[in-house]
């Protein structure tokens, strides 16, 4: 059996990687002819260049697979130009759907988010069943999201396409290269660079916890159905606390009211934009979304998937550990 991974040389993507090598399956990864490859350059897989932006290149790229796991996203909370969240997110799925339906592959697991689901006012956990709407959704990378669950969803009920859909949660560990926005957190604060903190809250899972979460949807998710591949609920100060803890430094011990943010915010894009730099570490998308704790369940996975996560803080650790390593 060859598996296609797309966003093979990211963070989640090359973690599904690795546990489907270390089970002996064939792997052929999908990857972008500028893309950074140090995430599998050391790794026995096959490489299919391409770009989801690109349907042409996609068909090349699915034949004679048995398996798809599309984890590939343009994951940033801020861009110069939302258009291209929209492209690889939202279209780049559809073209690749309708790729692996053209090319017959008869399973497929597609990496979604938490991003798409519903919050609860009052920091209880969501699941897969909480309202939401499209309205509901803030900022370009989690209206892009929704929208490519949607498409995914369209194509199940309409063409029967034979998708299992995940919705990560927030994934830390090694091997985030890029680093992710939660991956940037936990380096900067490791290295003392975040003296204080907003009041919210995040659920932290090990990411390759999230990559078995994927193979048991592949073995025994019902298609068109949706599990969160969740951990452990923590507050935003004991996260940085238990980071603090780790390095030998004092935790942050200063609250900073929301609204403060905004300003600083603001100029962090405006300087971003016009230095065509990286994405800010503070943006208004970031501290809208921060009013809500996004606490989760994953009730559904444990009892149909057989899913479990580890400790919390074994994730934090980890990821403490792989970034020093790098530093």
């Amino acid at each position: 059996m060859t598996a296609l991974v797309t966003g093979a040389s990211g963070f989640v993507g090359s973690a599904v990687v690795r546990q489907l090598l270390a089970r002996g399956e064939r792997v052929r990864v999908l990857v972008r002819p500028a893309s950074d490859r140090s995430n599998v350059q050391s790794l026995a897989v096959e490489i299919a260049q391409g770009d989801l932006r690109e349907p042409a290149s996609l068909a090349a790229a699915c034949a004679g697979c048995s398996a798809l796991y599309h984890v590939a996203a343009d994951y940033r909370l801020w861009t110069r130009d939302p258009r291209e969240l929209y492209a690889s997110n939202v279209e780049g799925t559809r073209h690749l759907m309708r790729a692996a339906l053209e090319a017959g592959i008869p399973r497929i697991v597609y990496t979604s988010s938490v991003a798409t689901l519903g919050l609860h006012a009052d920091g209880s956990p969501s699941n897969e069943d909480s309202p939401v709407t499209l309205d509901n959704m803030i900022g370009h990378y989690k209206r892009s999201k929704f929208l490519a669950e949607r498409v995914v969803d369209e194509l199940v009920a309409r063409e029967g396409l034979p998708a299992v859909i995940v919705n990560p949660s927030t994934p830390i560990g090694p091997h985030d290269v890029k680093p992710t926005p939660t991956g940037r957190m936990i380096r900067d604060a490791a290295a003392g660079r975040i003296p204080a903190y907003v009041d919210t809250g995040l659920n932290i899972v090990h990411v390759e916890d999230v990559a078995r979460g994927h193979l048991l949807a592949f073995e025994v998710g019902q298609v068109g159905r949706r599990y969160i591949l969740g951990g452990e609920d923590m507050a935003l100060r004991d996260i940085l606390a238990a980071i603090a803890g780790l390095v030998g430094r004092r935790p942050p011990t200063i609250r900073l009211p929301r609204p403060a943010l905004f300003p600083v915010a603001m100029v962090a894009e405006a300087w971003a934009w016009l230095t065509h730099g990286a994405e800010p570490q503070v943006t208004r998308d970031g501290l809208r979304m921060s009013r809500k704790k996004m606490f989760f369940d994953s009730g559904r996975a444990r009892r149909e998937l057989g899913y479990e996560a580890r400790p919390a803080l074994t994730a934090i650790a980890d990821a403490v550990a792989w970034f020093q390593r790098g530093a």
